[in-house]
């Protein structure tokens, strides 16, 4: 991945060795998404299917440290109350977010920042915690898009000042969105990353009639220009369906990666680290799904 220009001189090599962190030196990044306790509050973790582990938040920590990952997103208060015992895990500090107790038919979405870049560098600076990078979620369309737009384009120039890369989620959300998963819609999403000069950008992937078809994914990368498409990894599948659309998006979709939550932390400690070497070998190593099936049952 080239570096952006509005990285300093001085920052380059820093900005280069946490992409190389988070990428494996591939240019395609699997993000293990902790973000949801926040998002999804307590539904995602505990219930019918879901180990009774996941209902506390050091499961992702365990897991992080074992596995094979690229880097672990979550909230810096999360970071700064586990990540003393987990030192060896990258992390991706998620700046916003939001619960999902108002439902968008109620009011438009609005997410904050609710720490700066400077305080993630702070952190960084006095934990020495392997801080790689920062994300933030814009809900485009919703009335309160443009607060969202200008606080990610400052996020942005500030954590590439600062030497990290990052991650913006993009979801089309609000009352005058009827169709959130199309792939005209996702292909602007992909491009307003592209705008904001981010060096990846989250999305859904696009559907029509409800099907998912990893084709109507070569648009939207195509409107990224260089900036890097990955996708959600929505609720729980089998494991092999869940490798196999993942493995379609990158071969099929061109996509650069995968960002991956409830197929990985809602397993036990044991699956869910075979679920990340899964997944990492079709992300890293071009593994074909019967090889990250082999990955997942033998780790």
């Amino acid at each position: 991945m080239s570096v952006p220009v509005d990285v300093p001189v001085s920052k380059r090599m820093l900005y280069k060795k946490n992409l190389r962190k988070a990428t494996k030196g591939t240019g395609r990044l699997m993000l293990f998404a902790g973000d949801q306790r926040v998002e999804h509050l307590h539904g995602d973790f505990y219930g019918k299917g879901i180990d009774t582990s996941d209902a506390n938040p050091e499961h992702f920590f365990r897991i992080a440290s074992k596995a094979r990952i690229g880097c672990f997103a979550t909230q810096l208060g999360f970071v700064a109350r586990y990540g003393k015992e987990y030192r060896n895990i990258p992390y991706l500090i998620k700046l916003n977010s939001k619960t999902n107790l108002v439902p968008t038919k109620h009011k438009d979405p609005l997410s904050t920042a609710w720490y700066s870049v400077a305080d993630v560098v702070q952190l960084k600076r006095q934990s020495k915690l392997n801080i790689v990078g920062v994300g933030y979620t814009i809900y485009l369309g919703s009335v309160y898009e443009s607060i969202m737009l200008e606080e990610a384009a400052q996020i942005v120039k500030d954590a590439h000042k600062a030497g990290l890369f990052t991650v913006l989620w993009i979801y089309p959300r609000g009352k005058a969105v009827k169709k959130e998963k199309t792939q005209e819609i996702l292909a602007g999403a992909t491009s307003v990353g592209a705008a904001l000069n981010t060096d990846f950008v989250k999305i859904n992937p696009p559907e029509v009639r409800g099907k998912r078809d990893p084709k109507l994914l070569q648009r939207c990368v195509d409107a990224a220009g260089r900036t890097k498409v990955v996708c959600a990894g929505g609720s729980q599948k089998s494991v092999k369906a869940f490798l196999q659309e993942l493995h379609d998006q990158i071969h099929t979709g061109r996509t650069s990666g995968n960002a991956t939550g409830r197929n990985i932390h809602q397993k036990s400690l044991k699956e869910a680290i075979a679920m990340c070497n899964a997944v990492s070998a079709i992300t890293f190593d071009n593994a074909t799904v019967a090889e990250a099936m082999k990955a997942f049952r033998s780790s």
